[in-house]
């Protein structure tokens, strides 16, 4: 699986890294290195993990690509939350974002389900 670009869990957790990024940029300055770096790294994380899977040889090996993607999905999930909490962005904006990773996460289980239903992975 080669066209990584064509998967729609690959283009909505594309969506979402810019989401972040635009949330991200109104966060304190001195968080820059801090939670605002850690926030971004899990999103770019979830595409990049996609993508790195689908470039592999084996569906074993896709797999644990996205169960990594998977990973920090939810390490995303807690740095946002945790970034609401402090108060660094709008409560609409959390809510927005959220939901997008939620959906994120559902697409990743469902993609993992059926690669393991194809290959006994």
């Amino acid at each position: 699986m080669n066209n990584f670009k064509e998967l729609k869990v690959w283009q909505k957790s594309m969506v979402l890294v810019k989401e972040i990024y635009c949330a991200t940029k109104d966060f304190p300055k001195e968080e820059r290195f801090g939670i605002t770096s850690q926030i971004q790294r899990a999103a770019v994380s979830i595409p990049s993990n996609i993508a790195e899977g689908c470039g592999r040889n084996s569906s074993k090996e896709l797999f644990q690509f996205l169960s990594i993607a998977q990973g920090s999905s939810y390490e995303l999930e807690t740095q946002l939350i945790l970034a609401a909490d402090l108060n660094y962005m709008p409560n609409a904006s959390f809510e927005t974002i959220n939901n997008q990773i939620q959906e994120v996460q559902k697409m990743l289980f469902s993609f993992k389900r059926t690669i393991k239903a194809k290959t006994n992975v």
